[in-house]
Formats: C-alpha cells, structure tokens, sequence
C-alpha cells in the first residue's frame, strides 16, 4: 500500500483497533502503575510502553500508546519502534501495523530510517511482506538493517530467488552485509535445501572474515546439520577454539534428530567437561531417548536436571512426551499434573501421549479438560482429537469436530498444517464407515501431498472398493504425484480386498521396476494374501520362499489364514508351524490351526491343538467396542461385567436373545 493510500486509511483510528485504558485496567497488570498519567510527558510515557513491551504484555503497550495520543503527548523518535515492536509480537495484526503506519507518515516520520526498520519488521511478522518492501522501496536512506529485514521478509514466505538477489543489490549500493544478515542468508539456504548455496555462502563468510563470528558459526553448522552434512558438521565444530552452549546444543540436536542416541549421549558427555549443559541440551537429549525408547537413560537425563535445577517449562513438557513413548504412561499423567501452570503445547503432549498409548477415551476427556481450562485447541490437539475419535468410530462426535473446524475456518487457509489435519478427518470418516463423506473431505483438501493421496486410497481399500482405489492412484499419476511404498501397500492391500489378482501383481512389479521401490515384508504379506484369498496357495508359498527378507509372523499368519478358507490342512499345518517358532504365544494362530483341523474333520489333530492352548495356559486378546449412548460413551470388552449397570444390560441380552431364538421358531 503506498503513502497516500495509508493517509486516507487514517480514518481507522488506532484506538478503534486495540484495548483502550478502560477497558483494559493497568491495576490488573504486575508492572506497578507509574505517576506519569499525573504529569503526562513522551519520555515517561516511552518508559512505560517499554517496559510492558520488555515484559511481554504487548496488548497493554498498545492502550498505553493510544492513551498517550488522547492525553496529548506527541509520540516520537522512539514511541513508534516501540510500539511497532509490540505488534511485531502480536499474531496476525497486521491491520494494527497499517494504523501505526498511518499514524506514524502523518506525524512527519515517513523517513527516519529507524522508524522503518521497526515498520518493515512488523509487516514482515504479520505475514505482509509485500507491505515491507512499499516501506522499503520508498525509503530515501537504507541501512544494513533495512536490507536484512527484507531479506528475512522474503526468506520467511518460501521466496528464495528474491532473497538471495538482495544480498547482490545491497553490496552494488556500497553495502556490505553483516553477521546478523549472513546469518539470515544461511537460514534461506537451509529451508531452500539450497546445497550449493550454502557452500558458497560458506565461502564468503570465511573470505570475509566472519568465520570466527559466534552467529554466524552457529548458523553455519545449524544449516549443514539440517542438510545431514554430518561430517562436515562435526569437523567445523571440532575446528571451532571457544564453544558455546549453543554449539553444543546444535550437535546434540543433530545426533538426536538423525536417531543416533550413542552419538547424542557422546556430545552431551563431552559438553559437560568443558560447559555445564543447558535445559535445551536436556531437550534435544530426550528427544533422541524417546525414539529409541530408553528408560533407563531418560532416567538418568532426567535425575540430572532436579539435581541441577534445569527443569523449565519446554524441558517439563519433554518429559511427558518422553515417558509418555516409553509406555510410562502413569508417571507421564503424574509429571503433567504436577506442572504449575500448563501450556497448549504441554496440553497436547499429554493427549498424544493418550493416543499413542491407546487410551482414546482419555483423550477425549482431556480435550474436554483443556477447553474448560480456557485453553484454545491449536490444530496439533484438534488433529489428536480426531485421531482418537477414529479408533473408537464414533462418528457423531467426529462429525461435531468436523462442524467446529468449519465454523472456525481452520481448515481453509492451506498449508501443510491445513492438510495434515484435513488428511486426518479423511480418515475419521473413512474409519468410522462413510467412505463417502470421506471423499467430500479429500476433494476439499486445497493442497493435496501424498500422505493425503495415500490416506484416500487406503479408505478405499478398507471399504473393499479397489476399483475406486485404483482410479484415484490413475488419477495421482496424472497430477504428477509420485507414489511411494504406503501407497502401494494402500493399493495391494486394496486389490487383496477386492479380488483384484492380476492388477495387484502388476502393481507389485511396477513399484519394483518403474518407482524403484524395493519391497518391504509389509509388501510381500499383501502379495501373499492377494494370492491366497484367490486359491493360488502355491504361488504364495513360493513368494514366501523366494523373498531376500527373512519371514515374519505376519506372512505366515496370511497364508495361514488363506488355508483355513480354502481348507488346505497340509500347507496350513506347515504355516502353522514356521508360526509357532516366530510367536509360540499368539493365541489366535492356534485357533486359526484347530478351526482347519475341524473344518477336515480331523477331530484328533483339532483336539490335540486345543489340549496344547490349556496346557500352556495360553489365552486370546479379547476384542472390544466402543457404545455411544445420549452423547456418552462406554467401552465393553469381550465377557466383561465391571459396568455398573453390567447385570441390567445382561438382563437386556438374554432378553433380545430369547426373542430372537422366539423369531427364528417361528
């Protein structure tokens, strides 16, 4: 927007836009009232915008300012970098910009370089880059400052060819960049990927001197490690005479987030000889302990920080997460209630520790928890909520989120966030039974990635619609989505559903040959249960055998499975056996066995079998369901009677079952 257009946009009055002293009473704030409101000067009233802008209450610096105009004070030099470094602060406010802007052109400050730096600096934080560079371009004088904004601009909307054609531009004024601006630039090219780049900016940096520079060392090994140049990472680190903290930090991180635990544990040890660890070194530690699920370790990380004090609230909320993976889901729900005061993050740790842990119901308590707290849901907790209303197939309650997410518009804005839980009320519906509805939901997805593609076909091919499933994969190839293996698991489990031998098989060889995909075991036991369900046992027999991958329980339980429909107790009894050395205490595979000895008549073998079941003791997983009844719901399991009104609803079952046996005479 130019000049004159935010002169005429001055008609929105800063304090039609924020709070103003009324109805935001400073009383209620920690920082004590000064008597400035008595004596009302610039200077004092800077003092106070300041100091709630240090503090973090940015609303309140905002009805100061506007108070400041109505008292009659004249903002200057300093009153609007203040103020623009509040609303640099507030989330999606850029309306609040424009007015500062308004009002700042209109008191004589159009050209203060300082003024606008701090513009474009709010601009380029409330998403408005396109604002920033007007401010930009019309500047008559520009600083370092002015450049690197704009480049930070660019680089954090995903514009990289204009970012990285700034820094050109700046040095032909007679501008060179800074630490701060290289820093910047080797952001850009780790969210680029940009490989070349950022060796050439490597390059530049040591040619120019800033190599030895703390930053700009930090950026540098921050943007290999992200690009998994882990050698080179470890060698510039080496090479570094006086590491900080946060060098450190970075190498525990890049360990941690490649899985290697040894390697982060190594970094740590070696830290604490020379600094003490910070809570964020604490952080990416459990991290890499909570993929590889070590206890004990996190244990001891976690004794560590009480007995050095460096428990806070990022590293309290990885705790929870920590023992939440670790199935220590008790102490998990113990650490969470002991913290002081929760967080959205912290409460949406806690439901995805529910989650993963497979308490559902839990989680929905819990949402229900953190709304009464006051707490607004963020699309990760939304996204665990309807995941968790997927594994208990209510289909009610999910539609409700649904309503909520439009009504709220969340699902409307694009972006990887948007699809992620776009993707996940796909599944929802595709879970709890409406293929359709599901559908309608993936056709709404604005920017569709694989997983969303993957997600529609493995509903598909839940629903037993393996044509569909095949048209949509027809239809990804030609929107130029490359496939990868969960998609074609998706598809060959889609054809095994639906009978669709001959186009699984090309399936198969097509993921070989053409995407160069090689197969999993997960791969070879949906070929092998395509084969089987068609009768085709030798076959699957010989692409058990010829695998290069060593067999599992869950092939053999395929083919097994596939004996016991076709009636096949020579094969099924050889299956059988090669399961019983994998997994000699799956309950389910011994009864599979006795149901095709029965089914041939073979009453001595079937006999034998169930002997062998009481012998040792073994005993099957009961199933479970979930009943929803006036919006509440209760989970039964197979033979349970721990419900409070267990003998009235036993009454009822006997009832319905006398009737039905009455029906069936008649």
């Amino acid at each position: 927007m130019c000049h004159t257009a935010l002169l005429k946009a001055s008609a929105f009055a800063l304090k039609h836009r924020v709070p103003s002293i009324a109805a935001r009473p400073l009383s209620s704030n920690p920082i004590a009232e000064p008597k400035a409101f008595l004596t009302p000067s610039t200077d004092r009233w800077n003092s106070m915008i300041r100091a709630h802008v240090d503090s973090g209450h940015f609303h309140t610096a905002l009805s100061l300012f506007s108070a400041l105009r109505e008292g009659g004070a004249r903002p200057d030099h300093y009153t609007f970098p203040l103020v623009n470094r509040a609303v640099s602060s507030l989330a999606s406010r850029i309306d609040v910009g424009e007015a500062i802007h308004c009002l700042a052109i209109k008191a004589g400050f159009a050209g203060d370089v300082y003024f606008c730096n701090t513009m474009m600096e709010a601009y380029v934080r409330n998403g408005g880059v396109g604002m920033a560079r007007h401010v930009f371009d019309e500047m008559c004088v520009r600083d370092v400052v002015s450049w690197t904004s704009l480049i930070s601009g660019y680089a954090r909307v995903g514009d990289f060819d204009e970012a990285f054609d700034l820094p050109h531009r700046m040095r032909a004024e007679g501008l060179q960049p800074s630490p701060v601006t290289l820093a910047v630039l080797l952001r850009a090219c780790c969210a680029a990927a940009d490989v070349a780049g950022g060796c050439q900016l490597h390059g530049f940096v040591i040619k120019m001197g800033f190599g030895g520079h703390e930053l700009v060392q930090n950026s540098i090994l921050t943007m290999f490690s992200k690009l998994s140049f882990l050698e080179v990472v470890q060698k510039l680190f080496d090479d570094i005479q006086n590491r900080s903290v946060a060098s450190w930090n970075i190498l525990v991180s890049m360990y941690s987030s490649m899985g290697d635990v040894s390697g982060a544990i190594d970094s740590y040890e070696k830290m604490k000889m020379e600094l003490s660890p910070s809570s964020e070194t604490l952080t990416s530690l459990l991290s890499a302990l909570a993929k590889s699920e070590d206890l004990r370790l996190g244990k001891w990380a976690h004794c560590h920080a009480v007995k050095a004090g460096q428990i806070d609230a990022i590293l309290h909320a990885s705790l929870v997460d920590f023992y939440a993976k670790c199935g220590e889901l008790e102490f998990a729900v113990q650490l969470y209630e002991e913290a002081q005061t929760k967080s959205t993050t912290l409460w949406c740790i806690m439901m995805w520790g529910f989650l993963q842990n497979g308490e559902f119901l839990e989680t929905v308590h819990l949402f229900q928890r953190m709304q009464e707290a006051g707490f607004m849901p963020g699309k990760d907790a939304l996204r665990v909520l309807v995941m968790a209303c997927s594994h208990l197939g209510v289909l009610m309650w999910g539609k409700g989120i649904h309503g909520y997410l439009i009504r709220n518009n969340t699902l409307e804005a694009g972006g990887s966030d948007d699809t992620a839980l776009g993707t996940s009320v796909l599944n929802m519906y595709a879970k709890c039974g409406s293929i359709d509805l599901a559908r309608r939901c993936f056709d709404r997805i604005a920017e569709k990635d694989i997983v969303a593609w993957t997600s529609m076909v493995e509903g598909y091919a839940v629903h037993g619609l393996g044509m569909e499933a095949l048209d949509l994969f027809y239809r990804m190839k030609e929107e130029g989505v490359r496939p990868n293996s969960v998609t074609f698991l998706s598809l060959l489990s889609a054809c095994s559903h639906s009978g669709l031998v001959r186009e699984g098989c090309e399936l198969f060889d097509c993921m070989i040959t053409r995407y160069c995909i090689r197969p999993e075991i997960s791969h070879y036991t949906c070929l092998v249960d395509l084969l089987g369900r068609s009768g085709r046992l030798g076959e699957a027999l010989d692409v058990i055998t010829g695998m290069i991958a060593e067999p599992d329980g869950r092939i053999w339980g395929a083919l097994l499975a596939s004996c016991r429909t076709h009636s096949d107790s020579v094969l099924g009894n050889y299956a059988a056996k090669k399961l019983f050395g994998l997994e000699p205490d799956n309950m389910g595979y011994q009864v599979v066995l006795s149901n095709i000895f029965a089914g041939d008549e073979r009453w001595e073998e079937t006999e034998r079998t169930r002997k062998l079941m009481h012998r040792e003791e073994l005993r099957k997983k009961p199933g479970w369901s979930c009943v929803q009844v006036k919006g509440m719901s209760d989970v039964f399991v197979a033979g349970d009677k721990s419900h409070p009104q267990g003998a009235k609803i036993y009454e009822v079952l006997g009832c319905l079952a006398r009737q039905s046996e009455e029906s069936r005479d008649c």
